[in-house]
């Protein structure tokens, strides 16, 4: 470190005491440990020319004990003095004395202050390498846990924006792998056969899927083994009989923490001409597997929550089903639709799973009509009618109990509301209507027209879409019958492609027009 910062220092004022404290017009000199001058008194053109033709010449610094050294060279005598730092031999101190000078009568005097002067001098310079030393070492730590701020930083920001699983893995990895400048970043996780990877190269990988396949394989497991990070930088790394075989690349591998055994590993990837992983950049790795395993536990509990949600919602649904066979699976379809929609219509993250799981359960209060009304395979009288406009208030008394689902209520409870303000249960107008809820009506609509029913048969797709043109900006949003619309324009075969089996009609059930709910 000393060796490095001697060029870097200002010696102007240490000529100044060397001049004050001698009394004489001595230029100096500043010498690498090789000899080499890295700087010399301004003004003075011919020191430092010198004593590069002294080494050049062959001369080779040489000491005796430790104080000043005197190299009798024709006309002029070399003063030189070691600068000594804990490391050892940094440099020296450099004075050129007039053949003329050396015999005169005060001339040991003269070099005695010379003498001490030069060892202040020296003392004074290698204490100051070390103080410049220490100064940049912690401006190196300083900039080390910067970057390891902005590092966390930049996840906290992601995290609270965290829309779902691999989702938020792929982009905390893009963020990485261009924080890093690495050519890939990957995270690994067989035991859920998650392996989320971004890319930021500066030269193709041609074989990356393979690279990948590498990485869950002898990668992960010597990383759970060894439970330290991996860095591979060298070529002839011995590891690389067995890690990585036949692969240049240079490897950092972090590996990622649940409950003291290692469930996955963090990886980064560079191509062989990049530079290699430091010190540093392992720290930042271990940061951010220790924040990737938090969200990796966060991420898991998700998993089983939403599969616990959507169990629940199919035992509800099911329930609902169960009283009348000819809509089973019109929930299902009237979801898929409205998802269709609402990524059509780009909404964000939190509303799109608000229409997820309202759109899902928007007829649970079905659950609460009487067979005799909901599976009634005539008309509806005025009564049973009333009996049917119960049900979106009934789903919003069986759903506001759940906090998981709060958002997702007002979709399901106004689902019936009709856009010029004459639906139920509230009579709701226009964009008094809640978003989803106009979204949903579409799909509901459509797939009431097109579904059979025990009083009817289902009608086209051509029939349906005509039926909810007519009632748009009454029944129906316009905007949003323009949205689904676009969709079946543009995705022809979405509806021929739809998965979810409907019920053939029953030969015996009569046809006739019924009021729909």
């Amino acid at each position: 470190m000393s060796l490095d910062l001697l060029p870097t220092l200002d010696y102007t004022r240490h000529e100044r005491w060397l001049r004050r404290s001698t009394g004489s017009d001595y230029s100096l000199a500043v010498c690498d440990a090789a000899g080499a001058p890295c700087w010399s008194a301004p003004g003075d053109t011919t020191l430092a020319s010198w004593i590069t033709a002294l080494n050049t010449g062959g001369f080779a610094w040489p000491s005796t004990g430790d104080g000043m050294q005197r190299h009798d060279a024709g006309n002029a005598t070399l003063l030189y003095t070691p600068i000594i730092a804990k490391s050892g031999l940094i440099g020296y101190l450099a004075v050129r004395a007039d053949k003329a000078a050396t015999t005169a009568t005060d001339v040991p005097f003269a070099w005695d202050t010379l003498a001490e002067a030069l060892e202040d001098i020296a003392s004074t310079i290698a204490d100051d390498c070390r103080t410049q030393g220490e100064l940049d070492a912690m401006a190196g730590e300083l900039s080390d846990r910067y970057e390891e701020l902005h590092l966390v930083y930049a996840i906290d920001r992601q995290v609270q924006d965290m829309t779902t699983g691999e989702d938020l893995f792929g982009e905390l990895l893009e963020s990485w792998a261009s924080h890093m400048d690495a050519d890939v970043a990957a995270f690994i996780k067989p035991g859920e056969n998650l392996c989320v990877s971004a890319t930021n190269l500066s030269a193709p990988i041609h074989n990356l899927d393979l690279v990948l396949v590498e990485m869950r394989g002898d990668l992960y497991r010597f990383s759970h083994s060894s439970r330290q990070p991996i860095v591979m930088n060298e070529p002839d790394d011995p590891r690389r009989a067995y890690i990585f075989t036949d692969m240049p690349f240079k490897i950092l591998c972090c590996p990622v923490f649940q409950d003291k055994s290692v469930v996955a590993i963090l990886v980064l990837l560079n191509h062989a001409n990049k530079e290699d992983f430091s010190n540093s950049d392992r720290k930042l790795g271990e940061v951010l597997a220790n924040h990737l395993s938090s969200l990796s536990r966060m991420h898991s509990m998700l998993a089983e929550t939403s599969k616990f949600n959507q169990q629940m919602a199919a035992a509800l649904i099911e329930a609902v089903e169960a009283k009348d066979p000819y809509t089973r699976g019109h929930s299902e379809r009237v979801h898929h639709i409205a998802m269709e929609i609402g990524r059509a219509l780009r909404l964000p993250p939190r509303e799109l799973d608000n229409l997820f799981w309202g759109s899902l359960l928007h007829d649970v209060g079905k659950i609460g009509i009487p067979d005799a009304v909901l599976c009634k395979p005539g008309r509806l009288t005025r009564d049973e009618f009333t009996f049917i406009m119960v049900h979106p208030e009934r789903s919003y008394e069986i759903l506001r109990h759940i906090d998981r689902l709060k958002g997702a209520v007002p979709g399901a409870r106004h689902h019936q509301e009709k856009y010029d303000g004459t639906g139920y249960p509230h009579g709701l107008a226009g964009n008094d209507i809640p978003y989803n809820a106009r979204i949903i009506a579409v799909a509901d609509t459509y797939d009431s027209i097109t579904s059979s029913r025990a009083y009817r048969a289902g009608r086209s797709h051509e029939v349906a879409m005509a039926e909810i043109a007519r009632c748009a900006g009454t029944q129906l949003d316009p905007g949003v019958v323009a949205m689904f619309e676009t969709v079946c324009r543009a995705e022809p075969g979405w509806i021929a492609e739809f998965r979810i089996a409907r019920d053939p009609v029953p030969a015996a059930a009569p046809v006739q027009v019924a009021v729909t709910a």
